[in-house]
């Protein structure tokens, strides 16, 4: 069995899976330009997902599972994949930690002005009269109740807010007090003082946050989003936080990345940007190779692919 990889692997790492599976033949290259040389005979594809085209499926024949140790996977040539009926897993589940507190330290910010204290300490300004708002007690909205989400809904219950849950089917999860789904996001959109939006990006949930949501939000609502950039309508953003109709906006992806320097986002003082660093932690690629071992053990035993199995039809 030959396994290619199309991204930079940590060493210690390497030599684990060396070891672990002897009769295993690892190829490790640092991108899809090293590792064309070798997709021919390849049998398994390890890459963040985002390098992979329509050619490189066609090219590799005897490829049989692409590893994807991100959980993103919107830049899959899934069409190609599901034509060639190759496996494809991910590294879901593993981002759930880092991203809920990502959220919650982002609406801690927000609520207890952490950028006018950071100014006013460079100024030198002892200045009481700063206005603070608590995140306790209030409804969280979170749209997408997978892993990621049911996480952020368990943070949100140590400061006793109200959670509740959108999702495609509705169905109820851990840590909603209610769940709905998407065709109820209108009606409990209205109720949430912080909606954060974690959707994959998919054809369905395109521009899924636009002009009618955000004009239904409170208007001292907080919006987060750090699901795909395009699940959000940015224009439309743009033009509600001009307009004041919701308090603040924290984003961590956008439509097209990097922002463009010239994007107005930048400029908002209602607008908190970060670099699609929600789900980054410095033991990333460990948690991500813990799921590849796992599948790797059961593929080798002829067991199958056990973990994080993605349906190409679907793309997630």
């Amino acid at each position: 069995m030959l396994i290619v990889t199309t991204c930079k692997v940590k060493e210690r790492i390497q030599n684990h899976l060396e070891e672990r599976f002897p009769t295993v033949k690892f190829i490790w290259t640092d991108s899809i330009n090293e590792a064309e040389a070798y997709l021919e005979d390849a049998e398994v594809l390890i890459t963040y997902g985002e390098d992979l085209t329509n050619e490189h499926i066609e090219k590799a024949r005897k490829l049989k599972w692409i590893m994807v140790i991100s959980a993103g996977l919107d830049k899959m040539p899934f069409e190609k994949i599901a034509e060639k009926d190759i496996a494809v897993t991910n590294a879901r589940g593993i981002h759930a930690v880092p991203m809920a507190e990502y959220a919650i330290a982002m609406l801690l910010q927000v609520q207890r002005q952490a950028r006018k204290l950071y100014d006013l300490q460079k100024a030198h300004q002892w200045d009481r009269t700063v206005k603070m708002e608590t995140i306790s007690r209030k409804t969280m909205l979170i749209v997408g109740t997978g892993a990621i989400g049911q996480e952020l809904a368990r943070l949100a219950k140590a400061f006793n807010m109200k959670t509740i849950g959108v999702s495609r089917t509705g169905e109820q999860k851990p840590y909603f007090d209610e769940c709905y789904s998407n065709d109820r996001l209108n009606e409990v959109i209205q109720e949430a003082d912080f909606v954060i939006g974690i959707l994959p990006a998919t054809p369905y949930t395109e521009k899924y946050f636009g002009k009618e949501q955000f004009a239904l939000m409170k208007s001292d609502a907080i919006f987060l989003n750090m699901g795909r950039g395009k699940t959000v309508d940015e224009q439309a953003l743009i033009e509600a936080l001009r307009a004041e109709q919701i308090k603040h906006a924290v984003l961590d992806v956008f439509e097209q990345e990097p922002l463009d320097s010239a994007s107005p986002l930048w400029d908002l003082e209602n607008c908190t940007i970060t670099p699609h660093l929600s789900g980054i932690f410095r033991t990333y690629q460990d948690d991500a190779f813990e799921i590849f071992t796992k599948n790797l053990e059961a593929y080798e035993n002829g067991e199958g692919l056990i973990l994080n199995i993605i349906d190409p039809k679907r793309g997630y």
